[in-house]
C-alpha cells in the first residue's frame, strides 16, 4: 500500500480482523498491526506455518470457518494493495497528532534487532484484547505453575503440554476447554477446581436461554471431561502449591460461600504442573493515555466506555473486543464489525456495506454482552480469597513484595494499588503491575473496579529503538510489509471445538 492509510487497527485477534475486513470492504485503506507472527491473536493462535501439518490443533479451536473467511478476505485486500499488514510489530504508544493519530511501534521480525517506526492515520481502532487475571497463593511462583491461558497457548502454539499430571483451578468457563484439550493429549488432569457453583447460573437464566450455542458448547466440554474421567470440583480452590525446583503438589480445599477454606477439607494432591485462572483483565495501556473514559464491568475490571457504535469518548478513537469487556470471540467479531461501520459512517467518504444491517449487529452485541455479564456474576472472584495468603506469600513477583508488606501499607493508609506501589514498589518491576495489579487492588480497594495505572510505554522497548525515533520511517509504507499468512487447512475429520470464554485477542 503506497497511499496514506485511512484507519489504523491495533490487534489482529477476532475483533481486529473483523474490523479491518469490514473497513476494507467499505473502501478504506487500513494498516493492521499485531505483535504476533500470524493473524488470529490468542484465540485463534496456531503453530508456526512450517509446523502446522505436524502439530494438529484444530480440535482446540472454535469458529475456524469464520477465521478462515476473515483470513481470505484480508489476503485479498492485501493483494489489491488496500491492506498493510504489520505482524511482529509491537505498539508501545498511541498519541493524537494534528487531526489524526500516530502509533509508535517496533518491528521485531529480525529479533533481537528492533527497528522503530511511526504509523499514522486519521482514525484509530484499538482491539488489544486482554490477559490472564491472577490471584496469588502460597507457592504460585514455583516453576510449573502457569496461567490457564499459558497452558492453552502452549497447546495451540506448538501442541506442547506443560506436564503429565496437571491440576487446574480458578473460576470461569475457560477452565473447561483447557482441561478437555489437555486430557485429549494424554495428560492426567487430576482436578478442575471451580471456585463458583454451577447453580449460580440459575439466577441468570435469561442470557443463557438467549444464547443456546453457549450452553451447548459448555455441555460438550462437560461430556469431554466425563469421557476422560476428569473430576470437576465446584466450590473448591487450589489454595497452595508446594515443591522445590518445580511444583510437586497442590493443596486443595472446599470453599465456604465467601471463598474462605472450610476447616478440615484441605487435602494434598501430587502434580507436576498447575494452571490457574480468574478470568481476564482488559489490555487498556494504549487507551488510558489517550484520555478514553473508562467504566465499571461486572467482573470487577474497568473497561473502556463506548457508545452503541463502539466509539470511545475521544473523537476518532474506536474500541472493540475485550477492551470493552470479556465476552467471547463471537462478541468480539460483532463489536469489530460494528466499530468499523462507525468508522465508515464517520468518514463520510465511503459507502457503508449493507450486507449486515447495523441494527442486527447491535442486537447481537447486546445479547452477547448480557451473557458476558451473567457469566461474570456467576463466576466472581471469591471475596475471602486473601485468607489463603500468609504474610510471607509473594504478591509482586518482579519486586518480591509480600502480602504482609501490602497489608502493612494498607494499615498505614494506602487505599489503592497506586499508593501501595509508592510505599512498597509493588508493580514497579518488569511487568509494570500487569500480573500483580489486580491482586494488589483487591487487597486494598476491592469495592471499586480495578483501573490500571497510566503507562506511557505500553510494552518493553529497547533504548536503541527509542533513540532511533527521530529517524523512524512513517506511513505510507514501502515494500517491507510482511506477507500475509494463509489460513491453515483443516484435515477432513477435524472438529471446531474451542473456548466458551475467549482468550486475549
Amino acid at each position: 500500500m503506497t497511499d496514506p492509510a485511512d484507519l489504523l487497527v491495533v490487534g489482529a485477534g477476532p475483533a481486529g480482523m473483523a474490523a479491518a475486513a469490514t473497513a476494507l470492504a467499505g473502501g478504506l485503506r487500513v494498516v493492521l498491526v499485531d505483535s504476533g507472527t500470524a493473524l488470529g491473536g490468542q484465540y485463534w493462535r496456531h503453530p508456526p506455518e512450517h509446523a502446522r501439518a505436524a502439530v494438529p490443533t484444530d480440535d482446540l479451536h472454535h469458529g475456524l470457518r469464520r477465521y478462515r473467511a476473515l483470513c481470505e478476505a484480508l489476503a485479498a485486500h492485501r493483494t489489491a494493495g488496500r491492506l498493510d499488514l504489520r505482524l511482529e510489530h509491537s505498539v508501545w504508544s498511541a498519541v493524537r497528532e494534528g487531526d489524526g493519530f500516530a502509533i509508535h511501534a517496533v518491528d521485531r521480525r529480525d529479533a533481537p534487532r528492533e527497528t522503530a517506526l511511526v504509523l499514522r492515520a486519521p482514525r484509530l481502532l484499538l482491539a488489544t484484547g486482554a490477559y490472564d487475571r491472577q490471584l496469588p497463593f502460597p507457592g504460585w511462583d514455583l516453576p510449573g505453575v502457569l496461567t490457564v491461558g499459558g497452558l492453552q497457548a502452549l497447546l495451540k502454539g506448538g501442541g506442547v503440554v506443560a506436564g503429565s499430571r496437571v491440576a487446574l483451578g480458578g473460576t470461569g468457563p475457560f477452565l473447561l476447554p483447557v482441561a478437555a484439550g489437555l486430557a485429549a493429549r494424554g495428560v492426567e488432569v487430576v482436578a478442575v477446581c471451580e471456585a463458583a457453583h454451577p447453580k449460580a447460573w440459575l439466577r441468570h437464566p435469561g442470557p443463557l436461554l438467549r444464547n443456546p450455542g453457549k450452553w451447548a458448547e459448555g455441555a460438550g466440554y462437560a461430556a469431554a471431561l466425563v469421557r476422560h474421567r476428569v473430576p470437576l470440583r465446584p466450590r473448591t480452590a487450589i489454595v497452595a502449591a508446594e515443591g522445590g525446583a518445580r511444583v510437586t503438589s497442590v493443596r486443595i480445599a472446599s470453599l465456604a460461600p465467601d471463598g474462605s477454606p472450610r476447616a478440615g477439607t484441605e487435602r494434598r494432591v501430587e502434580v507436576d504442573a498447575v494452571g490457574v485462572g480468574w478470568g481476564f483483565a482488559p489490555q487498556l495501556d494504549l487507551l488510558v493515555p489517550l484520555g478514553c473514559a473508562l467504566t465499571d464491568s461486572a467482573d470487577g475490571n474497568a473497561v473502556v466506555a463506548v457508545d452503541d457504535g463502539q466509539r470511545t469518548t475521544v473523537p476518532g478513537v474506536y474500541a472493540a473486543g475485550e477492551t470493552c469487556g470479556v465476552g467471547g470471540a463471537a462478541l468480539a467479531v460483532h463489536e469489530g464489525r460494528l466499530a468499523a461501520r462507525s468508522v465508515l459512517a464517520d468518514s463520510r467518504t465511503t459507502a457503508v456495506p449493507a450486507n449486515e444491517p447495523v441494527t442486527a449487529l447491535r442486537s447481537a452485541v447486546t445479547r452477547q454482552r448480557a451473557f458476558a455479564r451473567a457469566m461474570a456474576l456467576a463466576h466472581p472472584i471469591p471475596p475471602a480469597w486473601p485468607s489463603w495468603l500468609t504474610d510471607e506469600t509473594v504478591v509482586c513477583r518482579c519486586e518480591e513484595v509480600t502480602a504482609g508488606a501490602i497489608r502493612t501499607a494498607r494499615a498505614e493508609g494506602a487505599h489503592d494499588h497506586r499508593q501501595v506501589k509508592q510505599l512498597t514498589r509493588a508493580g514497579m518491576g518488569w511487568c509494570q503491575g500487569r500480573m500483580c495489579g489486580p491482586a494488589v487492588h483487591c487487597l486494598t480497594a476491592r469495592r471499586r473496579a480495578y483501573e490500571p495505572a497510566e503507562r506511557l510505554v505500553a510494552t518493553p522497548v529497547t533504548l536503541g529503538a527509542l533513540a532511533d525515533l527521530d529517524e523512524a520511517p512513517t506511513t505510507p509504507p514501502t515494500a517491507a510489509a510482511p506477507t500475509a499468512p494463509t489460513a491453515p487447512t483443516a484435515p477432513p475429520a477435524s472438529t471446531d471445538n474451542g473456548e466458551t470464554e475467549k482468550e486475549r485477542s
